[in-house]
């Protein structure tokens, strides 16, 4: 192959990490996932670093375009990105190396389908065609305002046009159109960011027939109610299930999310299927990832607005040329790595804004830590650190009402689930002093308006 590896890369709304059938769970069926997975390279412990917004996708895909940490990679003042109403949470920092945008500048041409939820001039300057895009946060998954790319950047909500056929379809056969046609000496990037799995879910039937959801199993770390004031109990999101959270209730969100997963898988197929088609199967790297990932029951939880593992843990997936085939990575990797590995793989210098780090030593089984801890928050309310064995999430009461002050440390290796909270068991107290002198040396080295804020 003489020039760069052209790119697919697809990402998922609301995706959690142990939804894959090969990866995590034997209840959902994803064989074009697995098949990707069984080609490549699965990253099993990619963490999101959160959000200051309760629509947590624009800070972390924030993240991605950026591989930035959370409170660089959006625009503006930190003490100000907390979830105001006059603060314009979804714009990227034009001050940041961009994905889409270095990519182009390296002789790619960049293409988008499907959802943009940031800021629409870094769309411009990143991407040298489309079609069918999506610029808000969600809309239903039929009867979807889209958009035609305009190589002037005009992009006003009049133009979109109301399409009747399922978002995920009409994503996929935008990208396979775009691989069918292209016949450029360059490579390409092709981005396509999906409105699934996130509600409403609604998708064919045949993908509603595959779960019945009398033999969906219970999380087993479902809670009727969540046990504290988080900061985030009233958000949208935890109006989706009644409260107390009813299990049969609980087991139907849960089938029709499985639902939306297979049929966004099958369209994933397809996608993979036109690059051999092609003849680029060998020649494309692809990546699947999500934004972040979702409760539907665990903790009493229904969204992703808190620091739990299903929501702060993502699915990651590499393939292609450079990438190790049938490896699984335990080490814990953050979605701020997806931007300097795809430069890795590419040939290109990562830029000096970016804070991640290239995984492909991961994929090659070169050995060395990748990252002793990784962390995350969730706007005023909520702070994390997770070692490769602990997890201590910090609460606060927010100055705008809500929140407590109070930590949960959990051993993740011994309790995945996250169902025992050792926080007041006298034989961890040291290990808690720890995580709390790693997450606050974090706060203090990335500004977090937080830092040094004292327990009451």
């Amino acid at each position: 192959m003489s020039k760069r590896p052209n790119i697919v890369f697809m990402i998922a709304d609301d995706h959690r990490y142990s939804d894959i059938h090969s990866l995590h769970n034997k209840h959902v069926i994803t064989p074009n996932f697995d098949r990707l997975a069984a080609g490549g390279t699965a990253f099993l412990n990619t963490h999101i670093m959160g959000g200051q917004y309760k629509a947590v996708c624009t800070p972390t895909r924030a993240c991605v375009h950026t591989g930035a940490h959370v409170f660089k990679a959006v625009s503006g003042e930190p003490e100000a990105r907390f979830d105001l109403p006059h603060i314009n949470h979804t714009t990227i920092n034009p001050e940041l190396a961009f994905m889409p945008e270095l990519l182009k500048q390296t002789g790619y041409a960049t293409y988008a389908t499907g959802k943009w939820h940031n800021d629409k001039a870094s769309f411009i300057k990143g991407f040298t065609g489309g079609d069918k895009i999506l610029f808000s946060g969600m809309a239903p998954q039929y009867e979807m305002p889209l958009h035609r790319f305009n190589e002037a950047g005009s992009y006003p909500p009049e133009d979109a046009v109301v399409h009747d056929e399922h978002a995920t379809n009409i994503f996929c056969d935008a990208g396979i159109r775009f691989i069918e046609e292209y016949d450029g000496d360059d490579p390409f990037f092709l981005y396509i960011a999906f409105t699934s799995p996130h509600d409403p879910k609604t998708c064919p039937q045949e993908y509603y027939d595959m779960y019945d959801p009398a033999d969906i199993p219970l999380p087993r770390n479902f809670m009727p109610v969540h046990p504290f004031d988080n900061g985030e109990m009233f958000v949208r999101d935890e109006a989706l299930a009644k409260l107390p959270r009813d299990p049969q209730e609980i087991c139907r969100h849960i089938s029709e999310y499985y639902a939306m997963i297979s049929h966004m898988d099958a369209e994933i197929g397809r996608v993979l299927d036109a690059l051999e088609r092609k003849g680029l199967g060998d020649d494309t790297i692809v990546v699947y990832t999500s934004d972040h990932g979702l409760s539907l029951g665990q903790h009493g939880l229904m969204g992703k607005q808190n620091l739990y593992d299903p929501s702060v843990r993502i699915p990651l997936i590499f393939r292609g040329p450079g990438v190790a085939k049938g490896v699984k990575v335990e080490a814990l990797t953050s979605q701020m790595d997806i931007f300097p590995t795809l430069c890795a793989l590419s040939d290109i210098a990562v830029p000096g804004t970016v804070d991640g780090k290239s995984m492909v030593p991961l994929m090659r089984g070169e050995g060395g830590e990748h990252y002793g801890s990784v962390f995350a928050i969730y706007k005023d309310v909520q702070r994390m650190v997770k070692t490769d064995t602990f997890k201590l999430i910090r609460y606060y009461r927010s100055e705008r009402g809500g929140g407590t002050n109070r930590i949960q440390l959990f051993n993740h290796k011994d309790d995945p689930w996250e169902t025992t909270d050792l926080a007041t068991h006298p034989d961890y107290f040291g290990q808690i002093a720890e995580l709390s002198h790693l997450l606050a040396d974090w706060q203090e080295s990335l500004g977090d308006p937080l830092a040094g804020k004292a327990m009451l």
